[in-house]
C-alpha cells in the first residue's frame, strides 16, 4: 500500500467524496483526508498552509462543477500560488464534453504540479494508479 501523508477531495457532491474515501481507505494508508464543498474552501486551506509544505496535499482530487468557486477557478488561483512542492492534482468529473479534457490540459502548460482528467465514477484501479503516482 502506498502512503500518503495528506489528500485533499473538493466536491460538492457527498455521494463522490464518500465513494473515494472508500476506495481511497483500499488502496493506500493516509492519516488526513480532507474534504471541501467548493474551490473557494480548498483554495483558502493550501493559502495557510503555503509556509509548511510538509502539511500541503500530495494528491488533490478535484470536481469542475462546484458552487462559489468552480474547478476552473481553483486552477486559476491554484498555479499561481508560490508551491514549490509538487503536487497531483486529478480532475474527477462527470463532463463528458472533449472541450472540459482539452480546458483541463492547458492547466499543464501553466504549472509544474502533475495534473490528470478522469470522468465519474473513479475505479480502484484509477484510485490505485493516481495515488502511486504521487
Amino acid at each position: 500500500m502506498t502512503t500518503i501523508k495528506s489528500i485533499f477531495i473538493v466536491d460538492d457532491d457527498s455521494i463522490t467524496v464518500f465513494g473515494i474515501k472508500k476506495l481511497l481507505s483500499s488502496v493506500v494508508i493516509c492519516d488526513n483526508i480532507v474534504s471541501f464543498p467548493n474551490g473557494k474552501d480548498a483554495i483558502d486551506a493550501i493559502k495557510v498552509l503555503i509556509n509548511t509544505p510538509a502539511k500541503l496535499p500530495e494528491v488533490i482530487f478535484l470536481d469542475i462543477n462546484m458552487p462559489i468557486l468552480d474547478g476552473w477557478g481553483f486552477l486559476d488561483e491554484f498555479v499561481l500560488l508560490p508551491i514549490h512542492k509538487i503536487i497531483t492534482v486529478n480532475i474527477v468529473t462527470s463532463s463528458i464534453n472533449v472541450l472540459d479534457r482539452e480546458k483541463a490540459m492547458t492547466y499543464r502548460f501553466k504549472t509544474q504540479h502533475t495534473l490528470t482528467y478522469n470522468t465519474k465514477p473513479l475505479s480502484k484501479e484509477e484510485i490505485q494508479k493516481i495515488t502511486t503516482a504521487a
